[in-house]
């Protein structure tokens, strides 16, 4: 399973919603399912996926898909 589609994993499982749906332009609060109490069920998701610990700056910066995926790349992970 490639990096792109273990995070699309996550958000299918935090936020419930089609994967169809998880693309870069998705944005934080950008559909009913991405609220603040599924954006922190997405944090632990993600956190646990690639067995990583974010910052509480990157958590408040994760505000799309493409920006998850630019702060993921900061630990060592391609997208």
């Amino acid at each position: 399973m490639t990096n792109n589609e273990k995070l699309i994993t996550c958000f299918e499982d935090a936020l419930n919603i089609n994967r169809d749906i998880v693309i870069d332009s998705l944005k934080y609060q950008g559909i009913p399912q991405w609220d603040s109490i599924a954006h922190m069920s997405l944090v632990a998701k993600i956190e646990d996926q690639f067995e990583i610990m974010l910052e509480t700056e990157e958590i408040l910066d994760m505000s799309s898909v493409l920006q998850i995926k630019k702060i993921l790349k900061k630990y060592d992970l391609k997208f």
